[in-house]
């Protein structure tokens, strides 16, 4: 035989076998594996929602089925245990049923299975479980996904104005859909342990007054209505609390206030010899834009913590202002970026493009100015304008500042530019705990004054720490 035809022949059994195998690995490919052995990997093996207020809508979330096989896998069934009772309804693969059969999957390929659940109002004041499972038949195997979700029941109030005096507690939490005016004439008394959830459309609006009384034990709470894990986090999840010009008399002691678009907003001067609001021990906290915004008011504040805000304590058109034994700080996070001072003071403001003035009085007492890294060289701004009294006086403090902060009246015991020392700032795991450690330069660096217990309701020693809390 000539070598030539003998090389002719060779490649054309080579071309021959590759040629076969393409067709058997392709068939192969097409063809369904059907052993039980065959691999099925789901994303997770359980779907948890955090609580989900009744009667509010639902959440969705969702999970993927993997078929790492090198052959297509059939599913027999994909079934919502519970059937059509069930609180949680499924769509699989763009089908909407409570089971799909003879579902195909691709070699190495997956296909996603969304969950809703919706709750129902039961008699349960606390938290209920609701259960339910999703069950995968394939190959002769059953795997489970199991689904849990923590409802809770509440009282929920749409586009509502409270008239008279009203007094709310803490038997169920109200849910704030389109917001809520208290009245003019009215007053609002928020018992120990109130818990108050609004939606991103629903202010929290007084024209009359609020009165929060908690407890360290048991604060009253106003955060956001969303509390499924993307969302009980975001800063911006509702609007804020307005205190309009009429409003007065307004006092809020041990109240958390968290992941609103504003905190408290408090507008024009006080309508009588108290300030306008008076916060004793409460948290602003996770704020997009102004933790405080006070427009010529009056607010009287002591043992507060407003932090990471994207602009913690906003001051405009000059007021009367008193913070004492308060701590003021902002990190980067995940949602907020530390660009702009903790505290910014002005006697002006501009409205319909004319510059108004107003007299300033402020004074700050025991109180720590604070941000993490070199966005901020200046973390008090005091912007003085036209030729009204300005008056901004600080007191033992400890502040941040490159620069030396005009228009402002330092006492000679305040520190400067001398970390604090908070106990932990966990930034990935939004952690944050500004105690004091040992060693702060805060400790014992204080003035007595009247208020004889911290944040956390510790007594206060003959030389009291700055800040909101004693060590």
């Amino acid at each position: 035989m000539r070598l030539g035809h003998y090389k002719s022949l060779c490649m054309k059994y080579i071309f021959f076998c590759f040629l076969l195998a393409t067709i058997i690995f392709s068939c192969k490919k097409e063809s369904f594996i059907t052993s039980p052995d065959a691999k099925l990997y789901t994303s997770t093996d359980t779907l948890s929602y955090d609580t989900v207020f009744t009667s509010t809508g639902s959440i969705t979330k969702s999970f993927k089925i993997f078929n790492n096989n090198n052959q297509k896998l059939k599913l027999a069934r994909v079934m919502l245990s519970g059937g059509n009772q069930s609180p949680f309804k499924i769509n699989i693969d763009g089908t909407s049923a409570t089971e799909v059969d003879n579902i195909e999957i691709d070699a190495n390929d997956s296909m996603y299975v969304f969950v809703r659940v919706n709750v129902n109002p039961t008699a349960a004041n606390l938290p209920f479980i609701l259960q339910d499972s999703i069950l995968i038949d394939y190959n002769g195997n059953k795997k489970f996904v199991q689904l849990q979700a923590y409802g809770q029941n509440a009282i929920f109030l749409n586009k509502v104005l409270l008239t008279g005096n009203i007094v709310w507690n803490k038997t169920l939490p109200y849910v704030i859909l389109g917001g809520l005016l208290v009245d003019s004439a009215a007053t609002l008394t928020l018992q120990e342990g109130t818990r108050i959830y609004l939606h991103a459309n629903a202010p929290f609006l007084v024209d009359g007054t609020l009165l929060a009384n908690g407890t360290k034990q048991d604060s009253i709470i106003f955060t956001g209505d969303r509390l499924d894990a993307e969302y009980k986090d975001l800063p911006a999840g509702w609007p804020g609390i307005f205190f309009s010009a009429g409003s007065k008399d307004n006092y809020l002691k041990h109240v958390i206030i968290k992941n609103a678009y504003q905190g408290i907003i408090a507008q024009g001067p006080s309508v009588n010899a108290n300030p306008k609001i008076t916060l004793s021990q409460c948290v602003v906290d996770n704020i997009y834009d102004a933790g405080i915004l006070g427009i010529n008011t009056n607010i009287n504040a002591d043992n507060c913590l407003v932090s990471n805000c994207g602009n913690n304590i906003s001051i405009g058109l000059g007021g009367n202002y008193r913070f004492i034994n308060c701590t003021i700080t902002t990190y980067n996070n995940f949602y907020i970026t530390h660009k702009n001072p903790v505290l910014q003071v002005s006697n002006a403001a501009t409205q319909n493009g004319t510059t108004l003035f107003a007299p300033l009085n402020a004074f700050f007492q025991n109180c720590i100015f604070w941000g993490d890294g070199g966005n901020v060289d200046d973390e008090i701004i005091l912007d003085k304008q036209g030729t009204t009294s300005f008056a901004a006086n600080f007191d033992h403090v400890l502040y941040k500042a490159k620069n030396d902060i005009a228009n402002a009246t330092f006492d000679m015991h305040s520190i400067r530019n001398m970390d604090p020392m908070f106990d932990s700032i966990d930034v990935s795991n939004q952690r944050y705990d500004f105690h004091l450690k040992d060693g702060s330069p805060a400790i014992n660096a204080g003035v007595n004054n009247a208020f004889s217990f911290d944040l956390a309701d510790k007594l206060r020693d003959a030389d009291p720490d700055i800040g909101c809390y004693e060590k």
